[in-house]
Order: C-alpha cells, then sequence, then structure tokens
C-alpha cells in the first residue's frame, strides 16, 4: 500500500482495522492487460508517456513492434525509484488529457501507480466518473472497482455518490465496490450499509442487504445491520438479510438465536425459510432452543412446523418428549406429520 496512505473512519479519525495485511494486496489485479507496455525500456517510458516521440520501436529479442504514447503511460508505474513523482505529474495530466485513449490508458494504471502515490489520483478518477464520454466512464468504473478496496477512506465519498447513481451500471458497479470493500474493511462496509439500509428508495436497502453476509462477522455494529433489515417493511430485503443467519450462528450463536426467534414467524415464506435452515446449526441443548422449537412444532405454517417436529426428539428426550408427541398429535391433521408424532 501506498506509504503514508492511512485508512481511516470519518466518524472517529481512528485507524480502520483491515481482514488481510497490505501485503496481500495481488498487484496482478490491478495491473493493465498484457501488451507493449510491459517490454518498454525504463529509461524511455517517460518520454513516450510525455508524447515526446510518437511512437518507440522495440527490440527484436523483446518480440519486436511499436509502443506508442498510450503504451507508455500504461508502464508509468515501472519507472526508477527516484523518477516516481515525475511519472506522477505525467498521470495526472494524462488523466485530465484531450485524447480519449490518453485518459482510458491513464485510468488503466491508475491502481498499480497508486501503490506508489496516490496524491491527487482519487480526485481524477472522480472527475472521470462523472465525464460525458461513455468508453471513459467504463474505464474509470473499472478503475474504482479495483481502487476501492485499496484506499477505503480516500475513496468514501465518491462511493457514496455511486452508489446513489441513477444509472443502472454505475449503481451496480459501486455494489460490487462496496462488496470488495467490506471483504477488506469490514467497518468501511458497515459504515455505508448503515446509511443505505436507512434510505428510502427500496432498490438500495435491496442492493444493500445483499452484501450483509461480511456482517455476520463484523462485531456489534454488523449484528445491528442484520437486525435493522430483518424488521424492514419490504420482504426482499428481510430475506437477504435472513440468508445471514446460518454464517452467524457459527461465530455468534447467541445473537443468532435472537435473530432467529424474532424472524421465525416473519409473513414471508422466503424468510421462514433461511431461518429454518440456520435453526438447525443452534445448540439444541439450550433451554431457548428448545422452547422455540416446541413453539414452532404447533405452527400453522407447514414447513416450519415440519422443521420442528423433526428436531424434537433431539431437544426433548423420555416422557417429556411422550408428552409433547401426544399433545401435538391431538391437534395435528396432517397425515404426513401424524406419522413422524
Amino acid at each position: 500500500m501506498s506509504r503514508g496512505y492511512i485508512a481511516r473512519d470519518p466518524r472517529t479519525g481512528k485507524p480502520i482495522r483491515r481482514q488481510r495485511m497490505a501485503s496481500d494486496v495481488d498487484i496482478r489485479g490491478l495491473l493493465p492487460d498484457a501488451g507493449p507496455w510491459e517490454r518498454i525500456p525504463a529509461h524511455e517510458i517517460l518520454p513516450l508517456a510525455r508524447g515526446e516521440t510518437g511512437s518507440l520501436e522495440l527490440s527484436r529479442s523483446d518480440g519486436g513492434g511499436f509502443a506508442r504514447r498510450s503504451d507508455g503511460i500504461k508502464a508509468l508505474h515501472r519507472v526508477l525509484g527516484s523518477q516516481i513523482d515525475s511519472a506522477h505529474k505525467v498521470l495526472l495530466d494524462a488523466l485530465d488529457d484531450d485524447t480519449i485513449e490518453i485518459r482510458i490508458a491513464a485510468l488503466e494504471i491508475l491502481p498499480v501507480f497508486a501503490l506508489k502515490k496516490h496524491d491527487d489520483l482519487l480526485h481524477c478518477l472522480s472527475d472521470r466518473l462523472l465525464e460525458d464520454e461513455g468508453q471513459v466512464r467504463d474505464a474509470a468504473r473499472e478503475c474504482f472497482l479495483k481502487v476501492a478496496p485499496v484506499f477505503p477512506s480516500g475513496c468514501e465519498n465518491i462511493l457514496r455518490r455511486e452508489l446513489r447513481d441513477t444509472r443502472i451500471d454505475h449503481r451496480a458497479n459501486a455494489f460490487e465496490t462496496l462488496r470488495r470493500t467490506a471483504d477488506s474493511w469490514p467497518e468501511t462496509g458497515c459504515l455505508h450499509l448503515d446509511e443505505l439500509i436507512r434510505e428510502e428508495d427500496v432498490d438500495l436497502r435491496r442492493r444493500g442487504s445483499k452484501i450483509l453476509r461480511f456482517a455476520a462477522g463484523a462485531g456489534a455494529t454488523g449484528w445491528d445491520l442484520i437486525g435493522w433489515s430483518l424488521e424492514d417493511e419490504d420482504a426482499q430485503v428481510r430475506r437477504n438479510a435472513s440468508k445471514t443467519l446460518t454464517k452467524l450462528t457459527k461465530t455468534e450463536p447467541m445473537m443468532a438465536t435472537i435473530f432467529i426467534e424474532a424472524a421465525i414467524t416473519d409473513d414471508d415464506a422466503g424468510v421462514r425459510k433461511s431461518v429454518i435452515k440456520a435453526m438447525k446449526k443452534l445448540d439444541m441443548q439450550n433451554p431457548r432452543v428448545t422452547k422455540m422449537i416446541i413453539d414452532g412444532a404447533r405452527s400453522r405454517d407447514y414447513t416450519l412446523r415440519k422443521a420442528c417436529i423433526d428436531q424434537l426428539s433431539i431437544v426433548l428426550s423420555g416422557e417429556r418428549l411422550r408428552e409433547a408427541a401426544a399433545e401435538l398429535l391431538r391437534h395435528e391433521t396432517r397425515a404426513d406429520l401424524r406419522k413422524r408424532l
């Protein structure tokens, strides 16, 4: 990661904890596609990127061919350490160049170059995301997808804006960016989701709830996000939130039990299906879980009733099991469930 850059929580100013160390950043994923830029001699990169030479003939031993200015720009991260500042200035100029091809080339190299020196690059990226030329915006979105997980606090305001962009391609790209960012920086993911689940726009809440899975391991803040989403007025939001419960049973079984208790009677069948799946992962010796199973065996919902009846022999035994089965049998009308009892 770029020296001097520290990802910070904008609310507290404290450094954000990361799931993985900075050394785990896969540099290969930040590079432009393979091309002539890889074979340009280091001392030729800056003159070519500045446009001081129209093109550069490459050595036959390196495959031959010609490299253009756009290739020189894509190679800027390969300059000598003493040339980083000069390369940074060339990149800033290229990001604002009149030629579409040059702006796109600059966006392609921005993610990996930012690891060396990021000053003002994110501001330029923000501008390119807003420009009229569609090809450049496409390149800017791809660039943002790579940069935001590495520089979360630097991209915070850009991401907030892109998440709420009414253009489908921008919004979809922003949510994928948020998903990737949250994988490495859970606190940043929680920050944005905390805002999204309060939005009146149901599409924002639905998209946000789809990436709630990471919140299961994000501590108390993550639990709050799951809990609020399970109470959302929109069934799809609740369905998405309920899919996090199985994972939560492994990391925070007590919180999972509380959420399952509250959601087990949800009006939506999709929510109940996920809740039942999660319920089977709970500690069946827990008195709270035992009561939940017994109550569920009396539910009007066939699927829930069936699932709970199947668990009775796990949570009860001996005389208690016989008494519970006999009582349920008196009221059960479904032949298959009567047979199970």
